[in-house]
């Protein structure tokens, strides 16, 4: 049961691995704080391109039952007990990448109605009762159109649990500003040729880079990296991990972030530059602060 005393935060993610990349030090954070952290993720993934040639014979149904395994590994590394799938397990399949076939499957979140997609989320929402929401931008981050209709579903979805009885006092959208994204490049340009991969990605395939102006909250996660980077290894299907950095199917070498970057863009904001999504939230206290 939901303890109602305490912190809860809610994250909206498209696909398994997601959160891990974005959230994944924040994630910890809470959770080893002793708020109650709950994912919802809406996808299994079905479609996601395979790294190791030995897992490449997954596909459909049979790649989305081994990322829920991946996925639940990584809430264990991350020490998140709370995590769940929208409508439940096989309710919304993956859409594929922008622009294919599979974006016209009556399956898929892509094609799934947004209102009908929310009142699952909101089920959760209720239940739960998260002071904070953490998802996507309007674009997804990257144009993803699992990303973009995580994004319509979370925030349709905290329109209704208003009008049902609880209104999240802030929302977050997930940001990573300019220059902290310049800087990382750079000294991963510097290290990668003692790194195992070919290439370097650029700051473009970054997503939700903005202007450093817009990031309203900072969460340093230094001291949950190693529980970061164990939850994105557990995701072994789609991510390559190589000390502070990583590389998804592409081998476009990127930078793992273990501080984290948010935009609020609903509630009411406690200072100059928030260092807790929870600043400001009255009552929002950790179980530890509350025992």
């Amino acid at each position: 049961m939901t303890d109602l005393s305490a912190r809860r935060l809610l994250l909206v993610h498209a696909h398994p691995d997601d959160e891990s990349i974005n959230n994944g030090a924040t994630m910890a954070k809470y959770a080893a704080e002793g708020a109650h952290v709950t994912l919802v993720t809406c996808t299994l993934g079905e479609h996601g391109e395979v790294i190791p040639p030995a897992l490449r014979h997954l596909t459909g149904t049979e790649l989305g039952e081994h990322r829920l395994g991946e996925l639940t590994a990584a809430m264990r590394e991350l020490g998140v007990e709370d995590f769940r799938l929208l409508g439940g397990k096989g309710r919304y399949e993956d859409s594929g990448m922008m622009g294919i076939a599979d974006n016209d499957d009556p399956a898929c979140l892509w094609q799934a109605d947004v209102d009908t997609a929310a009142r699952d989320l909101v089920e959760v929402i209720l239940e739960v009762r998260p002071q904070v929401l953490v998802t996507y931008d309007p674009d997804g981050g990257y144009g993803h159109p699992d990303h973009i209709q995580a994004h319509r579903i979370a925030m349709r979805a905290a329109e209704l649990a208003a009008d049902a009885g609880w209104e999240i006092p802030k929302i977050y959208w997930n940001r990573v500003p300019r220059t902290v994204a310049e800087e990382a490049f750079a000294r991963l340009r510097a290290d990668l040729p003692g790194l195992p991969f070919g290439k370097a990605a650029t700051v473009a395939d970054v997503p939700g880079v903005v202007d450093d102006e817009r990031i309203t909250t900072v969460i340093d996660g230094t001291a949950y990296a190693a529980a970061k980077a164990a939850a994105m290894r557990a995701h072994a299907t789609q991510i390559d991990v190589a000390e502070l950095y990583f590389a998804l199917s592409n081998e476009l070498a990127q930078p793992l972030f273990t501080t984290e970057y948010y935009e609020l863009v609903r509630g009411e904001r406690a200072a100059r530059e928030e260092s807790d999504l929870f600043a400001g939230v009255a009552g929002a206290v950790t179980v530890k602060e509350a025992s």
